[in-house]
C-alpha cells in the first residue's frame, strides 16, 4: 500500500523559503511518477510539479516555474519541494502524491494522480 506524509509546511514572509518533505512507502520510485499539488482556500486542486526518479522531462506549473523545485531520494524513499522566493499567492495546503505509469511527466499527466497524503499548510504573508 502506497502511503504518503507531508511535513515541512509553516508560515513565512513573502520572499522567503521552505523546503517540503515528503516521507514515501509501498512503492518503487523506478515505476511511478511524483507530483507535488496544492489547494487554496476556495480554489480547485493545482499540479504544481511533477518528476521522475530519472529526472527527465521535469513539470512545473507557470506560476512556481524557476521558484520550486522537486527531487526525490529513492535511498531514503524522500520526496522533496523546495519553495523560493514564495509569494502571498504560494498560500495554500500542499500534497505529495504519486502514480504508477511509464509516461513522463506532464501537465496531462498530473490529472491521472490519484493516491496523496494529509497535506502540510504552507501560509506566505505579505
Amino acid at each position: 500500500e502506497v502511503q504518503l506524509v507531508e511535513s515541512g509546511g509553516g508560515l513565512v514572509q513573502a520572499g522567503g523559503s521552505l523546503r517540503l518533505s515528503c516521507a514515501a512507502s509501498g512503492f518503487t520510485f523506478d515505476d511511478y511518477a511524483i507530483g507535488w499539488f496544492r489547494q487554496a482556500p476556495g480554489k480547485e486542486l493545482e499540479g504544481v510539479s511533477c518528476i521522475r526518479s530519472n529526472h527527465e522531462r521535469t513539470y512545473y506549473a507557470d506560476s512556481v516555474k524557476g521558484r520550486f523545485t522537486s527531487s526525490s531520494d529513492s535511498a531514503k524513499n524522500m520526496i522533496y519541494l523546495q519553495m523560493d522566493n514564495l509569494k502571498p499567492e504560494d498560500t495554500a495546503v500542499y500534497y505529495c502524491s504519486v502514480v504508477q505509469t511509464p509516461f513522463f511527466c506532464s501537465e496531462t499527466l498530473l490529472g491521472t494522480f490519484r493516491v496523496w497524503g494529509q497535506g502540510t499548510q504552507v501560509t506566505v504573508s505579505s
